[in-house]
């Protein structure tokens, strides 16, 4: 029996419940009453209970068509999302937009774009990835995300990998403020940075491994993630490079300090979109790569 239930009778059911009669529905619905009051009737016979209380003038939703009624918002509007994902899926609108994102990139940017991306496509669903070093790489190449934004472990061209460059990001040499190498006199040089502990980062993937590119120290601790090095260098167990733009704040309120090094060169760290060749961003996904451009552009 339950599958004669209807869409026109969950619509027509919470267009009576919301406006307060029949009468009102029907004009809701640009119907007669009679239609709406059949419908009302059809509904009840199929579900087998009776959902209004027609002992007042004007029927009203009883304890069981008061229940019954979430169920019918639930029915509506998941036929609705349907509906407007599988136009979306025509227009070349991808349902889902997977990111995976290097935890260098600033989140503040990206959750910006993210707020303005659900606006402009209510119905496509947000995965995000935090990654570091080959991780986010790791997710395009599994087919896991459909978009990265990363520093590319290798400068070679790719068969396979699209690069857009998005923004480059300084990194800038810190410690503690309390720390003993804040206290070394400046201009510091290698063999003096080689005596401290380095804070470092590392990922479970094979694509850096053997990557030693910015260490210097003789001691070093390694750090999955960027957050979790962070809150260690701050409690004074060694130093790093890092994002400027993650550590200024702390080095205004004189919680880290920027190490002067003699033989330090600017250190930069590219940060490119990257996709496979072989599937290219949709509308959406395209939508977001130019509002991650415009909004880096007026930073």
């Amino acid at each position: 029996m339950l599958d004669r239930l209807t869409l026109d009778q969950m619509r027509a059911l919470i267009a009576v419940a919301e406006t307060g009669s029949f009468s009102a529905a029907a004009r809701k619905l640009g119907r007669v009453q009679s239609a709406i009051s059949q419908s009302m009737q059809s509904l009840e016979s199929t579900l087998g209970v009776e959902l209004f209380d027609r002992d007042a003038k004007t029927p009203k939703l009883n304890e069981t068509g008061r229940v019954l009624l979430q169920d019918a918002y639930g029915l509506v509007h998941g036929a609705d999302a349907l509906r407007a994902r599988a136009e979306s899926i025509a227009n070349n609108i991808e349902p889902e937009l997977t990111l995976a994102v290097d935890s260098m990139f600033p989140n503040s940017i990206l959750m910006e774009t993210l707020r303005a991306f659900g606006q402009a496509f209510p119905s496509v669903a947000v995965t995000l990835f935090t990654e570091g070093l080959g991780a986010a790489e790791q997710r395009i190449r599994d087919g896991v995300a459909r978009l990265g934004i990363y520093s590319p472990l290798s400068t070679a061209p790719s068969n396979d990998l699209e690069w857009e460059h998005m923004m480059t990001v300084p990194m800038i040499p810190v410690v503690a403020a309390n720390h003993l190498l804040a206290r070394e006199m400046p201009p510091l040089e290698r063999h003096t940075l080689e005596q401290y502990v380095q804070l470092v980062l590392t990922d479970r993937t094979p694509l850096s491994q053997n990557l030693r590119g910015g260490i210097v120290s003789l001691h070093i601790w390694r750090f999955a993630d960027l957050g979790t090095r962070l809150e260690y260098l701050l409690a004074g167990f060694g130093w790093c490079n890092m994002p400027q733009h993650m550590v200024a704040d702390h080095i205004r309120e004189g919680r880290l300090k920027e190490l002067a090094l003699k033989e330090r060169a600017g250190i930069e760290l590219p940060l490119h979109v990257v996709y496979d060749r072989g599937r290219p961003p949709g509308r959406a996904g395209r939508w977001f790569i130019n509002e991650l451009h415009r909004r880096l552009g007026s930073v």
